[in-house]
């Protein structure tokens, strides 16, 4: 496994995360807690130390922690455990008026995910959403008490727009507060609109980068084909038009690619967004043991300039937009 720091911070993580998102999550083999254990602790066993989830995960909220925070229990000091908060509670942080950037409701979420981890601290503590009702000074200052009281070590955020980034370095350097190390966006060979703004934006102030979706829902695994999903699949029961809106000779032309050079899909997947500045660990989800093995020796084939050369045509980048 090889292992990155979070953009200029001292925060460590394997290059290859694991993604709490099926933990509890319905009609996924690690609903229950005791799959969900055993998949996570194969992680561990992997050599994965980054475990990313959050707050509104699982069948309920609160309930991927809950599994996260069993898995872990007595490896707790050697793994980093991110959470976030932000997303839609359905009431179990009380009612937030949508302000989940606010002061009260950030202490309250925290506390909460605390008690579901089972832990005293949160490494790495991240903004979910944008809150557009809450001034981005209150909700820093918030987190950076929070650093303080050390109920929590770093702070990220996930899906801010490269303007949001800026506006939050800024304001952090202004006021004197912890910023932000990181940032967690959308982004994978077929959805590459991360490079307009938010891998800039991360670059320019130090930020790592976190992929999520990085085989796109599963379309660059190999397993999906045209004319069907296969049976249980994600794709199969959610986001059905995903399918039959792909690009096939674009996924035709991929498959070839990654079998010339004797290796999966997702290999290939993981190792080319490994090579994109400034990510630090890719996002990997799993149910079963045998995809965590796979994920975390993903990087086991290096890209060339040749490799990224063929991909960059074969799956082109957005054209930048100049802004007036």
């Amino acid at each position: 496994m090889q292992f990155r720091r979070v953009g200029d911070s001292g925060l460590v993580v394997s290059a290859i995360g694991f993604g709490c998102n099926n933990l509890g999550r319905p009609n996924s083999p690690t609903q229950d807690i005791t799959t969900a254990v055993r998949v996570v602790r194969a992680a561990v066993d992997a050599g994965i130390t980054f475990f990313d989830t959050a707050d509104a995960y699982g069948k309920t909220p609160g309930q991927s922690e809950q599994y996260l925070g069993e898995a872990l229990n007595t490896v707790r000091e050697q793994v980093i455990i991110g959470t976030k908060f932000g997303m839609d509670m359905r009431g179990s942080n009380g009612v937030d008026f949508g302000a989940r950037g606010s002061r009260q409701y950030i202490v309250k979420a925290v506390e909460a995910s605390l008690r579901r981890l089972d832990t005293e601290y949160i490494d790495l503590l991240q903004y979910h959403t944008p809150d557009p009702l809450t001034p981005i000074d209150e909700t820093l200052g918030a987190l950076d008490q929070l650093i303080a009281d050390g109920k929590v070590r770093y702070i990220g955020h996930s899906n801010m727009s490269g303007w949001q980034i800026s506006q939050a370095h800024y304001v952090a350097k202004e006021l004197g507060r912890e910023r932000f190390i990181s940032a967690q966006n959308h982004y994978n060979l077929m959805d590459r609109r991360a490079e307009l703004e938010v891998l800039p934006a991360a670059k320019t102030f130090g930020l790592g980068v976190f992929p999520y979706f990085p085989l796109n829902n599963g379309l660059l695994t190999g397993k999906y084909r045209q004319d069907a999903a296969p049976e249980g699949s994600r794709l199969s029961y959610v986001r059905q038009h995903m399918v039959t809106e792909a690009n096939w000779e674009q996924l035709t032309q991929y498959a070839n690619f990654a079998r010339e050079r004797g290796i999966t899909e997702v290999e290939a997947s993981f190792s080319w967004l490994s090579a994109q500045q400034p990510v630090a660990s890719v996002i990997a989800g799993a149910t079963r043991v045998e995809q965590v093995q796979q994920n975390a020796s993903a990087l086991d084939y290096e890209m060339t300039s040749h490799d990224l050369a063929i991909l960059d045509e074969m799956f082109p980048s957005p054209d930048r937009v100049a802004l007036y």
